[in-house]
């Protein structure tokens, strides 16, 4: 059976234990994973560690921090950290982030962003490793560096997010797992298939690399806002964060992503959450009413590649939105 896990909301929270709550309810329903975004909030390293301090069997992971603000070698050693401290039940997840983020709020330049994801896999993975960092790569250059600590009995694994068809390739060559968003059902076959041509070109097998699909969720009595805070949490991705989800849409033979980046862009919310329509809304998410987010959700989990299924909420979503979606598509519900 597919894995459901929960990508813990990605929206301001009130504090650091309205995170771990989320965490706690999660590992109570029965979720198999609590996946923790980074972006201009808490940092996931701090937040990471108290829910570790305060779950026992759900897995955690960071999906994603960014191969820009951090070195590998750091990522190697908080990875390492993070394994102790959940007792082995840790993932790392990264990814290149984009300009919007990487330039605009930490005043890194853009560049060479799938070179350095790969760069980033290796030398993390030297760094767990225990033995001395010996790395001569095109974006760093390593000698020396040595954990000053047992590395972990279990190493973690090294997960990768990407949308075009290269960055899903190399996740298949080189991670330990690739994380897909803003997909809907249909538009994952391309990419599962780039995925298999870089599993093959780096001489390995699918079972080598953990799929996990994030779905925008929303369950709610009032199945119709919950569907607008889906629609609307869409639309601000596809329209105000950057090129890179417009063009993943585009890609997937939507022609209204055009028109939902460019309204947005003219300041013209309202234009840009019309355009997604409710046939798009259904096909990306998982909104409304339980029967029809459950049946939404299980089209991905169908899905022939796919290991995992990871809810998410829509930036708008209240901390009872949230619980309440949570515990709807909690896997113990699956056979209710």
């Amino acid at each position: 059976m597919t894995a459901r896990d929960v990508h813990l909301p990605v929206a301001a929270q009130p504090s650091v234990d309205s995170l771990v709550e989320y965490a706690q309810l999660a590992e109570d329903g029965g979720y198999d994973c609590a996946w923790l975004p980074e972006t201009w909030g808490r940092d996931a390293v701090t937040v990471l560690t108290s829910i570790a301090e305060r779950t026992e069997t759900i897995d955690l992971g960071s999906s994603i921090v960014n191969t820009y603000s951090r070195s590998p070698a750091l990522l190697g050693q908080t990875a390492a950290t993070l394994q102790e401290v959940s007792d082995g039940r840790f993932r790392l997840g990264i990814g290149p982030s984009g300009p919007i983020v990487i330039e605009n709020w930490h005043g890194v330049e853009f560049d060479e962003p799938l070179r350095r994801t790969r760069e980033y896999v290796d030398v993390i993975r030297q760094v767990l490793s225990g033995d001395p960092v010996e790395y001569d790569g095109e974006c760093f250059s390593l000698s020396g560096f040595k954990l000053r600590s047992e590395p972990p009995e279990r190493t973690p694994p090294v997960e990768v997010t990407g949308m075009g068809p290269k960055a899903v390739e190399l996740a298949g060559r080189f991670a330990d797992g690739w994380h897909a968003i803003m997909f809907t059902a249909s538009g994952m076959d391309d990419r599962i298939e780039d995925l298999e041509r870089g599993v093959d070109l780096g001489d390995r097998s699918l079972e080598d690399v953990r799929v996990t699909v994030g779905v925008t969720c929303c369950v709610l009595d009032d199945a119709e806002r919950a569907r607008e805070l889906a629609r609307q949490h869409a639309a601000f991705y596809v329209g105000g964060m950057g090129t890179y989800y417009r063009d993943s849409l585009a890609r997937q033979g939507y022609d209204q992503a055009e028109t939902i980046h460019d309204a947005w862009q003219e300041g013209d919310r309202e234009r840009a959450t019309a355009a997604l329509d409710d046939g798009l809304l259904d096909d990306l998410c998982a909104a409304g009413d339980r029967e029809t987010a459950r049946d939404n959700l299980a089209a991905f989990e169908s899905l022939e590649g796919v290991d995992s299924v990871a809810v998410s909420f829509p930036r708008g979503a209240s901390e009872d939105d949230v619980r309440e979606t949570m515990s709807a598509l909690a896997p113990e519900e699956r056979s209710n």
